[in-house]
């Protein structure tokens, strides 16, 4: 990238004022060069990109999203400016785009409950040193391949280096290809599909070196019903849980119950019963316009994790041309993250700031991939 003389001349004169004026007008001067430089990436100056509705007590702040990792091929200098002048892209912006380099493998088990195959991503920075493993189930209708390309979680594995697997729903076992959460036989602990994904969870862990305590599991729709399940049968696996567009564990236990909770959410009375124990943090995602499952289902999966008495701080934002959204964070008694829900304001029932490479994605933001591993960050076990 090169600058012109122009942006060089704007940069003396905040380098000056660095030493000898105010800070905010250099600051000012920072962010326009930065806005020619990375067009698209560095917001205005006077954008107010969000506001805290209930601010925390002093000492429980919310956590920051993570920033965004400046592309390759930008000046050092403009690189550094960030550093300095605290100049950072507003929370949900989209990552820049990382290359795949790494190995998309096939893979099966089979165990008692059955035979599925999966696929698992190896990033090019593995070469023999612990990694955290990602676990990601697709929606219905999807396949590892599609459910990759819509999240693209294998681009996040090679900024933030992990192992990313995506078992796969076959279509002897559910003709859409979703994971039967509403089957009460696959909502238990060495029974049904959440053995086979357990199974194939310890398969990976055993053929690579996997932090142990950094394991997460994920899911789209079916898919993240499925992680609940997964969440709450297998917690000493399953460090942290994501769930978007998903329900609660254990809805349903049949088709016709299954429906009623993707129209209407979770029967009061089912909501009401306990989770297994040692049930993991979890971050949730639903948009406030999904026609496909309530976002009723969102709002209950919360409710199943946290009590009525947890901390908890709430925030509006939005997404540079994309969606608003809500996110509240529920704190465990010591100020660590236990639960984060983001009420995505406008969105339908789709993977949100996801590409168009895959189904049931939207590119408006927030980025579900990235505010994901951010929060699994915060939970190794």
């Amino acid at each position: 990238m090169k600058l012109n003389d122009d942006m060089q001349e704007l940069m003396r004169k905040a380098n000056s004022l660095l030493q000898s004026g105010p800070k905010g007008i250099a600051t000012s001067l920072v962010q326009r060069v930065l806005q020619r430089a990375l067009p698209g990436l560095v917001p205005p100056p006077e954008r107010p990109v969000m506001k805290d509705i209930n601010p925390p007590p002093p000492g429980r702040e919310l956590p920051p999203a993570p920033e965004v990792i400046t592309p390759a091929g930008v000046p050092a200098f403009v690189a550094d400016l960030l550093d300095r002048f605290g100049v950072r892209p507003p929370a949900g912006t989209p990552p820049p785009p990382a290359t795949e380099r790494g190995q998309f493998l096939s893979g099966t088990l089979t165990n008692a409950a059955g035979t599925r195959q999966y696929k698992l991503y190896v990033p090019a920075a593995y070469t023999g040193q612990p990694l955290p493993l990602v676990v990601m189930l697709h929606g219905c209708t999807q396949n590892p391949d599609d459910f990759a390309a819509g999240t693209e979680m294998n681009a996040q594995a090679e900024l933030t280096p992990c192992f990313v697997l995506y078992p796969a729903q076959s279509k002897s076992a559910n003709g859409s290809q979703c994971w039967n959460w509403f089957n009460a036989v696959d909502q238990q602990r060495e029974q049904g599909e959440p053995s086979i994904i357990a199974d194939i969870t310890r398969k990976v862990m055993a053929d690579y070196r996997v932090l142990p305590k950094q394991v997460y599991v994920a899911g789209l729709s079916a898919g993240g019903a499925m992680a609940a399940i997964m969440g709450s049968t297998y917690p000493e696996l399953y460090a942290a849980v994501g769930i978007h567009s998903g329900l609660p564990y254990a809805a349903a236990t049949d088709l016709m119950s299954a429906m009623k909770a993707m129209r209407n959410g979770m029967n009061e009375t089912r909501s009401a019963q306990s989770l297994p124990s040692g049930t993991r943090p979890i971050i949730v995602f639903h948009g406030d316009h999904d026609k496909t499952v309530h976002p009723r289902n969102g709002e209950q999966l919360i409710e199943q994790h946290v009590r009525s008495d947890t901390p908890s701080s709430t925030e509006n934002g939005r997404v540079p041309n994309g969606h608003s959204y809500t996110r509240t964070l529920h704190r465990k008694r010591d100020g660590s993250p236990l639960a984060e829900q983001w009420l995505i304001h406008g969105a339908g029932h789709a993977w949100s700031g996801g590409s168009s490479k895959g189904t049931y994605t939207d590119a408006r933001g927030p980025h579900a991939t990235r505010e994901m591993m951010r929060f699994f960050a915060t939970q190794q076990g």
